[in-house]
C-alpha cells in the first residue's frame, strides 16, 4: 500500500508544480534575471548530474576510470575543444583506464 501512496502523493506534487507553472504572471517570467536563470538552469543540472553519477558509487564517493575520462573531457573544454572531440576524449581516456586496469 505504500507504493501506492508514494506514487499518490507524487502525482499530486507533480500536479501542484505544473498548477504553480502556469500560476506565475507572465510578466515576472520576461524578467531578464528570469530568463538568464532559466538558460543556466539546465546545464547546472546536467553538470550536477554527470559528476554525481561519475563520482558516486551508491552513497560513497569513488575514483575510477569514469573519474579519469570527466576530467579529460574538462580539459577539453577549457581548451575549447568542439563538442564531439570532447566526448571523444572522455570516451578514449575512460576505455584507455579500464584496459590498462584502472
Amino acid at each position: 500500500m505504500t507504493v501506492w501512496l508514494a506514487i499518490a502523493w507524487t502525482a499530486l506534487g507533480c500536479y501542484l508544480v505544473k498548477l504553480l507553472g502556469l500560476a506565475i504572471p507572465a510578466g515576472a517570467l520576461e524578467r531578464p534575471v528570469v530568463r538568464r536563470l532559466a538558460a543556466l538552469l539546465p546545464v547546472a543540472l546536467l553538470a550536477a548530474l554527470t559528476v554525481l553519477q561519475t563520482l558516486d558509487d551508491g552513497g560513497a564517493p569513488v575514483l575510477d576510470a569514469r573519474a579519469l575520462g570527466l576530467a579529460a573531457a574538462g580539459v577539453a573544454l577549457l581548451l575549447r575543444a568542439p563538442f564531439l572531440l570532447v566526448v571523444a576524449v572522455a570516451v578514449v581516456v575512460t576505455a584507455g583506464t579500464r584496459a590498462l586496469g584502472g
